[in-house]
C-alpha cells in the first residue's frame, strides 16, 4: 500500500515538475498584462524548441505516465473505501491531465509550432499563432492544477490510513479488559488475613 502510494506521489511530482517548466513560457502571456507580441513570439519559440526535442524524451514521458497509471489503477482495484474514495479522485484528475495533453497540448505544439515563420520580436503575431500560445498556457495552467489535485488526494488518503491505524492501535481488547476486572477483584488470601487481624484485635 505505501509502495503504491510512493510511485504516485513520485510520478506526479514528476509531471508537475515537468510542466513547471513552462513557466518560462506561459508567465509571459497567462500574468503578464498586456500581452504584447514580443511576448507572444518569445512563448512560440520556446515551444518550437519542444517540438523539435528528441522523440525520446516524449517515450520517457509516455513511460511515466504509464506507470502512473499502473498504479492508481492497481491500488483502485483493491475495494477498499478510501481507496475508491481517494484513488477515484486521483484517476479522474489523472485522467483529466492525460487526455488534455494527448488530445490537446501535443497535437497543438507539433503542429502549430514546428517550424515558426521568420519574424521578429517586435512583428505582429499572426492570429492562429497567438491563439494556440494562449490556449497552451491555459491547458499547462489546468493540467498543473489538476495534478496538485491528485498530490492533495493522496496526502488525504494517508491521513486518513493514519488515523485508522491510530484508532486501532488504542482500541482495548478483551484480553486487555479481562485482567483488568481481574485485577480489580481482591483475591481469596487477601479476604482471610483481614479477618485474622479483625480476630486478634477483638
Amino acid at each position: 500500500m505505501g509502495v503504491r502510494a510512493g510511485v504516485v506521489v513520485c510520478v506526479t511530482s514528476f509531471l508537475l515538475g515537468s510542466l513547471f517548466t513552462h513557466w518560462i513560457a506561459d508567465s509571459l502571456t497567462l500574468w503578464k498584462s498586456p500581452v504584447t507580441d514580443e511576448h507572444l513570439w518569445t512563448a512560440a519559440t520556446y515551444y518550437s524548441i519542444l517540438a523539435k526535442g528528441p522523440p525520446e524524451a516524449l517515450y520517457f514521458l509516455a513511460a511515466v505516465i504509464i506507470t502512473g497509471t499502473i498504479t492508481i489503477l492497481w491500488s483502485f482495484g483493491d475495494g477498499e473505501a478510501g481507496n475508491l474514495m481517494f484513488d477515484g479522485g486521483s484517476i479522474f484528475l489523472f485522467g483529466t491531465t492525460v487526455a488534455m495533453y494527448l488530445y490537446s497540448v501535443l497535437p497543438s505544439v507539433l503542429a502549430k509550432f514546428n517550424s515558426l515563420p521568420a519574424h521578429q520580436l517586435k512583428d505582429p503575431v499572426p492570429r492562429s499563432l497567438r491563439a494556440a500560445t494562449l490556449e497552451l498556457a491555459s491547458s499547462n495552467l489546468i493540467c498543473s492544477v489538476a495534478l496538485t489535485g491528485v498530490l492533495a488526494l493522496q496526502a488525504g488518503r494517508f491521513w486518513a490510513e493514519s488515523s485508522d491505524a491510530d484508532d486501532e492501535e488504542f482500541e482495548p481488547t478483551e484480553t486487555d479488559s479481562g485482567t483488568r476486572s481481574r485485577a480489580k477483584t481482591p483475591e481469596p488470601r487477601i479476604e482471610k488475613v483481614q479477618e485474622r487481624i479483625q480476630s486478634t484485635t477483638s
